[in-house]
């Protein structure tokens, strides 16, 4: 696409190097379109193609002298272009996955807290119910629940029958249950009903 006026494209170039406006005018006039339409197939963005079409004279019109080194104004244009939409994808795709980098670990950061806090509000609410159990349901449980010793162990150390510590560990759950549906929600109750199956 050759540029249709009483200039060569060298001459418009040699004129874009003197700084004549009308010179680049006439080029930006002619090659507009052409350099929008191409860099739109690869940005599909119009926002971006607009981008690049600016870019791209810019450079034109900054090149100063250095215009007149250029043989084939189109292929040139058509170069710098792509070149440059390459560089937009490039940043884009960057971009990307920086961006879904930073929001699946603040994801999984979101998450941790949010899991930290539900189980540090649970336990204060489960120790809180545990403080309420009768004096022996509570060591039971504390022996069994928090220190892990066996129905077994339990019993030597309390000097009980093993069936008494079944007892009294079976009614300290029950009232816990109870105690964390009242005092959760399902959420959390579910979690600490868990814990205390």
């Amino acid at each position: 696409m050759a540029i249709k006026s009483l200039y060569t494209e060298s001459d418009l170039l040699h004129e874009v190097a003197a700084g004549n406006q009308s010179a680049f005018r006439i080029i930006y006039d002619q090659y507009r379109r052409k350099i929008y339409t191409f860099s739109l197939k690869m940005l599909k963005s119009e926002l971006l193609a607009e981008e690049v079409v600016q870019e791209v004279f810019l450079k034109i019109w900054q090149m100063g002298e250095d215009a007149v080194k250029i043989v084939q104004l189109e292929a040139y244009l058509v170069t710098l272009t792509r070149n440059r939409s390459l560089d937009i994808l490039r940043r884009l795709a960057l971009d990307d996955r920086v961006s879904k980098k930073f929001t699946d670990g603040w994801q999984e950061s979101h998450n941790e807290t949010e899991e930290q806090i539900l189980l540090y509000d649970t336990k204060h609410i489960l120790l809180a119910g545990v403080e309420l159990l009768p004096p022996q349901q509570k060591l039971v449980y504390k022996l069994c629940h928090i220190e892990g010793l066996k129905y077994e162990e339990t019993a030597e150390r309390l000097s009980l029958s093993s069936l008494t510590v079944k007892k009294h560990m079976q009614l300290a759950l029950q009232f816990l249950r109870d105690y964390m549906r009242k005092h959760t929600d399902v959420g959390l109750a579910l979690i600490i009903l868990r814990l205390l199956s």
